[in-house]
């Protein structure tokens, strides 16, 4: 836990350094950031650091990304709109707090895909599954293609507000890019990507068929699971 929470605060403290450097100007809007070897040698922190911190300022409409080139700094400063701070993120209970946040978002997103999705938007979700599976195969973490996932179903939902929303709150909290998750349950990374991607599968079949309630179930489950047993893995830290 104490490792876990000790890179979640270097990157909100890279987060926030990133964001007064964006507001003084010194990294203007239009420039490219530093590329991820500078900004660790500079602030000596690990990739995953770096690579979390971007993510967070993207996730948040400070940064944008063109991949291959790096990021590019969009906007100076927030406006008042609904915000999760990364600093909050640092503890456990926080995301499964989140989470639940997105288990009403992303069910109901389901039912909507159910019923609204294209032959080519229900290819674009197989290729996701298809990517995780071949990125699980590597040994890699597959965060991209569980998070390409589920971004599919709520651009299939056919209302902007959902990808724009998850846009947001994916990004930020897709639970194993944050925390780890198969560390905290004391399975393999394997083990834990491989339930994952099943239950992904299991979404997907439902979306298919078009059955919307099937849809909203499998969805619910999945990510009740990972809440749960995030739960419980606090009530094991704190016993």
């Amino acid at each position: 836990m104490q490792s876990l929470r000790r890179r979640e605060t270097l990157t909100g403290q890279l987060v926030k350094t990133i964001s007064e450097r964006i507001a003084s100007g010194a990294y203007p809007v239009g420039e490219r950031l530093p590329s991820e070897q500078v900004m660790i040698d500079e602030f000596g922190v690990s990739r995953t650091v770096v690579r979390e911190a971007v993510a967070n300022l993207r996730a948040s409409g400070r940064v944008t990304t063109v991949q291959g080139v790096g990021a590019f700094v969009v906007q100076q400063e927030r406006s008042g709109a609904f915000q999760i701070e990364a600093s909050g993120l640092s503890v456990v209970q926080e995301m499964v707090s989140v989470l639940e946040l997105r288990i009403a978002l992303e069910s109901e997103a389901a039912v909507l895909a159910a019923q609204r999705r294209t032959d080519e938007q229900l290819a674009a979700m197989r290729k996701a599954l298809a990517d995780m599976l071949a990125a699980i195969e590597k040994g890699e973490d597959a965060v991209q293609a569980d998070m390409e996932f589920h971004r599919c179903i709520a651009e299939a939902a056919g209302n902007p507000h959902f990808l724009k929303l998850f846009n947001y709150v994916g990004e930020l909290l897709i639970p194993r890019a944050r925390l780890q998750s198969f560390r905290l349950e004391g399975v393999s990374m394997r083990e834990y990507l491989d339930r994952i991607h099943r239950e992904h599968e299991q979404i997907c079949y439902a979306i298919e068929r078009r059955d919307s309630e099937a849809a909203r179930a499998a969805l619910r489950l999945h990510l009740s699971g990972s809440r749960d047993r995030l739960q419980r893995s606090i009530s094991k830290v704190s016993a």
